[in-house]
């Protein structure tokens, strides 16, 4: 059973934002541990428009009002989920290199294979971002080649029903690979730099090496160059983590990011630049000022987290292990509560849907005896008001 330690109030918000609530349903065998975590500096929040009587918007609280629906079968590893502005959505499968397009009928086709992936363990094709203006849109693939994890965008052509992909360029290459602790989710951030989640790669000592980009959060302009604002005046935004595979914003601009423990606690982060996250000192909250805690923390039974989603202020984490998708609302001083527990198996990916939806994948092909070993779907799930 997990422990559950609640440390003191949930900390202030910096600029006042709606209670966001969880999803329906406790989830069996025990909870989530809450730890007290500071606020984010002010200057790690974007600014405001100033000069306008206009309230800010209240975000209504949501919660799971519904069973999910399956979009797709017969997916193979799948990874990452892309919904582009013109209403198609890309999926990336781990060990065949492809990127799919899912299609109206609920089939997929093959937009096209990322070159240069070698599929080992863990790694192979992850993370999938898209940078949309409009005279194109590029689609970067974090993946695992040969020597190392890199990053590579593509020019995407075509409408949907029809789309390909281009060559690719190289963004950034050098990340330590391994058969586990890869990272691998790629995004871009509010302000339009790309943010890269990059694991240890089974060494710990990368974490807490400044010079090192595994054990890190990355942040690099869309060609992979150092932005202005980086603490280090490196990639490096943030250090001292373990695996970390899900990132989001909020409607405040503040980042945060779901990470895979090791024996004891997973945890859900509040970034901030510069700070350090404590892997492989600490592992969860330690109380110690040197470090950040995480603002939530779960037994690595309940949660192993992947993807990390954010509606209306809500945070929906994708649980492998754990078998289910938690929510957390760390604003108020209320538990984050699972749904679905073992009816789907390993979950990977979850991403906000259209018309008030969430969306998510399955990844239960992992050659790992799961009984479950090929089903990999895609769900939709509806969203409502609480109640």
């Amino acid at each position: 059973m997990t422990t559950r330690t609640h440390g003191a109030a949930t900390y202030a918000l910096a600029l006042g934002t709606a209670a966001v609530l969880a999803l329906a349903g406790c989830s069996p065998g025990g909870g989530p541990s809450r730890a007290p975590s500071p606020s984010p500096p002010a200057s790690s929040t974007p600014p405001r428009p100033t000069g306008t009587s206009t309230p800010e918007p209240v975000l209504k609280p949501v919660q799971i009002s519904g069973e999910p629906v399956e979009l797709a079968s017969g997916l193979d590893a799948p990874w990452s989920i892309l919904r582009l502005q013109n209403g198609a959505t890309l999926i990336s499968e781990r060990d065949t290199a492809n990127v799919l397009e899912l299609l109206a009928d609920g089939s997929t086709r093959i937009v096209g294979q990322v070159t240069d992936v070698v599929p080992n363990g863990e790694g192979g094709l992850l993370g999938l971002a898209a940078l949309e203006d409009a005279a194109s849109v590029w689609i970067y693939a974090y993946f695992t080649a040969a020597d190392d994890n890199r990053i590579v965008r593509m020019p995407l052509s075509g409408a949907a029903g029809s789309l390909g992909l281009g060559a690719p360029e190289p963004v950034l290459s050098g990340i330590a690979k391994a058969g586990n602790h890869d990272g691998g989710r790629i995004a871009f951030g509010p302000e339009g730099m790309l943010y890269a989640t990059a694991g240890d790669a089974g060494d710990g000592s990368r974490s807490q090496d400044q010079g090192s980009l595994n054990g890190k959060i990355l942040r690099m302009t869309p060609t992979g160059g150092v932005p202005e604002g980086n603490p280090f005046g490196t990639l490096v935004w943030s250090l001292g983590h373990r695996n970390p595979q899900g990132i989001a914003w909020d409607s405040q601009g503040r980042m945060w990011a779901s990470e895979f423990g090791q024996n004891t606690w997973d945890e859900l982060n509040l970034i901030t630049p510069g700070s350090n996250y404590g892997w492989p000192i600490v592992e969860g909250a330690a109380g110690d000022p040197a470090f950040v805690d995480p603002v939530e923390q779960w037994a690595t039974t309940d949660a192993s987290p992947s993807g990390l989603a954010i509606v209306s202020d809500t945070l929906f984490l994708a649980a492998l292990r754990g078998e289910r998708l938690w929510t957390a609302w760390p604003d108020i001083a209320r538990d984050p509560q699972a749904s679905f527990s073992g009816e789907f198996g390993r979950i990977r990916d979850v991403v906000p849907g259209p018309d008030g939806t969430l969306w998510f994948i399955t990844n239960n092909t992992d050659g790992r005896g799961d009984p479950r070993d090929g089903d990999d779907r895609l769900f939709q799930v509806p969203l409502g008001p609480a109640v």
